[in-house]
């Protein structure tokens, strides 16, 4: 059973926690770092282009494979988890590094491969335990926390990028040897610290201006990484200098701490003093019992069950009625099998299979985009990429967790606006012009990383908080999905048409160049996006009701349980 601590409005263990985690969502961008060593596999170990092509495969089917981390966070308390994830980077990690430092060129390919799969798994296993407790502990708050948690996972990149060519020396035997000892390290110390806590039932104005103040942090973060990343794409940085930018990198990373170091130094007398009122206490910790905690008051019963307890027991003797639990309904908790027959579910996962997938196959082929239209680096696309990616993450969650208190407009919506934008953004890579390039790359990083901002908050209210982890899990899914689809097989395919066209036969060229490259594929993806904005306004119009049912107040309500008399 999961550590309870009874916490009353305003204390700092939630917050404590939400500082740690952003520690291992970053740690937990593992996956991102293959580009900064895949050099040193195929030149160490010998491995061709198409070895390397299938670690890459390894890399992403590790990264994504959260049902087994998402079973055990719904059962277990969050340091299981975690050490799950901490074994799976020291192994994974630890096998890549001996191959490489000792040029152990005899080693099977395939232990490579499922060393490489288990090493990334261990983002799974890390982002599942920080992001479920979490939402658990700021359960009015999803839309922000996720947008948070998610948005830190989308700097990683850039982070690790900064600790690559700073503290590391730009050395991949380095980098291999912190991915299986440094980060186990710094996952193990935030372990104890990413605990569940029994939530506030009231909103606590003063948790606004701390969200804000962690998202404004964030946002500074991402702007100075963008800085780190330009001035190092157009000058040579030694390595003491590299290393101080990093340090500054570091302070930032700390900015969280700076919440529960106030409310320890300044407290808030008012809100410290008000004690939960007996029955809301007492509820809150028999949810917690069930690993869902209390979110809110509860809806009222339908007239027809309002009856005595001993009227019920009379007519259960009698045989008049009868004790069943029924499914339950939206808004409240789902087994995984149980949300598998849902018709919204799969509409979710439809429109997101189709808003990340698309996006990770212009991201898969951004150097391929950028040298088509005439851009030899990438590096400033990649990077613009991803700060619009963190920017989508975190503006999806705020502004959609905004609306939905405001005017009760389901999550949904902001996905069908964006992949709407992602339309005309794919009609414009599909035209081929390098003017544009720039900033259409940021704009659809934007709405690439709204997609999961929006889908982990829309999962845990339509499905409930006490299976998330495995449904989220599901749902995300359709990111590899979508990238063997339309990146491996549609673009790649493509791609390889066109090339073989611009070279004669026999040669051994396989660039492509001008617009055609990608013309096609393009357009098929802005097609496909016409489909998922559709998808997502019949999904927005389908939980309407069920928004205003939860969000009638302003605040997330806990429908009643489903258990029923019949």
């Amino acid at each position: 059973m999961e550590e309870v601590i009874q916490v009353k409005k305003g204390s700092r263990p939630p917050w404590v926690g939400l500082a740690a985690a952003v520690w291992v969502q970053v740690a937990a961008g593992t996956a991102y770092t293959f580009p900064l060593y895949s050099h040193s596999l195929k030149s160490v170990l010998g491995y061709s282009q198409q070895q390397l092509t299938m670690l890459g495969v390894a890399n992403d089917i590790g990264e994504n494979f959260g049902l087994v981390a998402g079973f055990v966070s719904s059962r277990f308390a969050p340091w299981v988890v975690l050490s799950a994830g901490v074994a799976c980077c020291l192994f994974g990690f630890g096998v890549l590094w001996f191959a490489v430092a000792l040029s152990l060129t005899g080693l099977p390919f395939w232990l490579l491969w499922i060393a490489l799969c288990v090493g990334t798994n261990s983002s799974a296993w890390l982002i599942t335990g920080v992001l479920v407790t979490n939402m658990k502990n700021f359960p009015v708050s999803r839309g922000t926390v996720a947008g948070i948690l998610k948005g830190y996972v989308g700097l990683s990149a850039s982070v690790f990028t900064g600790l690559y060519t700073g503290a590391l020396g730009s050395s991949s035997t380095n980098l291999l040897l912190f991915l299986a000892v440094g980060l186990p390290a710094i996952c193990a110390a935030m372990m104890y610290f990413v605990r569940p806590c029994t939530p506030s039932l009231r909103e606590n104005s003063s948790e606004r201006g701390y969200f804000l103040f962690t998202q404004i942090s964030s946002v500074v973060l991402g702007l100075y990484l963008v800085g780190f990343t330009i001035l190092n794409s157009y000058v040579t940085l030694s390595h003491g200098v590299a290393s101080v930018l990093f340090g500054v990198m570091l302070l930032f990373l700390l900015s969280p701490l700076a919440i529960p170091i106030k409310m320890t130094l300044f407290r808030d007398n008012a809100a410290a003093s008000e004690p939960l009122p007996e029955p809301a206490r007492s509820e809150a910790l028999a949810e917690s019992t069930r690993s869902e905690p209390l979110l809110g008051e509860p809806l009222p019963e339908s007239d027809g069950l309002d009856m005595s307890e001993e009227e019920m027991l009379l007519a259960e003797g009698e045989g008049a009625i009868s004790r069943k639990k029924r499914r339950p309904r939206r808004g409240e908790d789902f087994e995984l099998r149980q949300a598998l027959v849902k018709a919204d579910f799969w509409l979710l996962f439809a429109a997101f299979f189709i808003g990340v997938g698309s996006g990770v196959t212009a991201l898969n082929n951004l150097a391929q985009i950028g040298a088509a239209a005439g851009v030899e680096d990438p590096t400033i696309l990649l990077c613009l990429f991803s700060f619009g990616n963190f920017l989508g993450r975190l503006g999806g969650g705020a502004v959609s967790e905004h609306y939905v208190r405001k005017t009760m407009l389901p999550r949904p919506f902001w996905m069908a606006c964006t992949q709407a934008i992602m339309i005309a953004a794919y009609v414009l890579y599909a035209l081929g012009h390098k003017s544009t390039l720039y900033p259409t790359t940021a704009t659809l990083g934007i709405c690439y990383g709204v997609q999961t901002s929006v889908m982990v908050p829309t999962v845990s209210e339509l499905f409930g908080l006490k299976r998330f982890g495995t449904l989220f899990n599901f749902m995300l899914l359709g990111n590899p999905l979508g990238a063997l689809l339309f990146s491996g097989l549609l673009a790649g395919y493509l791609y390889d048409e066109e090339a073989a066209k611009q070279h004669p036969a026999g040669s051994s060229g396989t660039t492509c160049l001008g617009p055609s490259c990608f013309k096609l594929t393009f357009n098929i993806l802005a097609l496909l996006c016409s489909l998922g904005t559709a998808l997502s306004m019949i999904l927005t119009m389908r939980i309407r009701p069920v928004y205003q049912m939860l969000y009638a107040g302003g605040s997330f309500r806990v429908p009643r349980a489903s258990g029923a008399l019949h």
